[in-house]
């Protein structure tokens, strides 16, 4: 069995690389990335593939029988990139295909889910066996806001009390190496999500408790958040849609109670309390 990453020098792609290592042989693993030298540190064979450039795709994908597709971070561009990856991979004749969704695409509220929608009917059309990974909100979107929160006292957001259900990139990459080495995934739908639900408020007061200074959540209006994240340096666009992201979190979109995650991780998702505690120890 040979296994091909997609996006392995990203965040996800590259803790799959190293967590498929630990399960079959690295010869059998191959890292696909846009720019080769920042591979060289995953021990597999490397390989060019740029979601632009279906000729990168033709030949990256040669003999690869299970393809992990990481989706693409291009918001905007996911779609057509997408295409590209599973028209290159049925003509290289790859057996099956595992793709990073988004938690309850087909109905979430959330500006990302339209493109996520379009990659899974494109795979049922695809006439590739596959696996839809619906990934929810990675923990450490969240906790990469600790130091800054630390430093001004307060946690900010426009979240409300909305529960959010995240999961670390750790359990999340485990899960899609359980289902790249297992079977009987094919045709399957994952919603994978953490098991324990917090809202901001309960991410302040954790912070608190394990630093011992008084971290509130202050939670503001959607355009005075993105105002605020201009102004500590996050693109205008990105900005945006990051407060956006939020306000849907409020009513619900990144709630979800089904454990599906740890059930087919077979143990509990990463808590809170260790994900807060490695973003301090960072």
């Amino acid at each position: 069995m040979t296994i091909a990453v997609t996006g392995a020098t990203g965040q996800l792609g590259r803790i799959i690389v190293q967590k498929l290592k630990q399960k079959v042989a690295p010869r059998q693993i191959i890292a696909l990335a846009r720019n080769i030298d920042k591979a060289g540190d995953l021990g597999v064979e490397v390989r060019q593939a740029d979601y632009e450039k279906r000729e990168t795709l033709d030949e990256a994908f040669r003999e690869v029988e299970t393809l992990m597709l990481v989706s693409s971070s291009e918001v905007g561009k996911r779609a057509s990139q997408h295409a590209n990856v599973i028209a290159s991979a049925r003509k290289a004749a790859v057996r099956r295909i595992v793709y990073t969704s988004l938690l309850r695409a087909d109905t979430s509220p959330m500006s990302l889910a339209p493109e996520h929608v379009q990659t899974e009917t494109a795979l049922k059309q695809s006439g590739i066996a596959h696996t839809i990974l619906r990934n929810g909100w990675y923990t450490e979107n969240y906790t990469a806001s600790i130091p800054g929160a630390v430093q001004a006292g307060a946690l900010v957001g426009s979240a409300g009390e909305g529960r959010i259900s995240s999961a670390t990139r750790d359990d999340l990459a485990e899960a899609a190496v359980v289902v790249l080495t297992g079977n009987g995934h094919d045709g399957k739908v994952y919603e994978l999500a953490g098991d324990e639900a917090y809202t901001l408020a309960d991410l302040a007061a954790e912070i608190s408790r394990q630093t011992g200074k008084d971290i509130l959540y202050r939670n503001l209006p959607q355009e005075e958040y993105a105002a605020v994240l201009k102004s500590v340096g996050v693109p205008e666009g990105f900005a945006g849609a990051v407060a956006a992201f939020d306000v849907d979190a409020s009513n619900g979109a990144l709630f979800d109670d089904g454990r599906q995650l740890s059930a087919l991780i077979g143990r509990p998702t990463t808590p809170l309390s260790d994900a807060v505690a490695a973003a301090l120890e960072s």
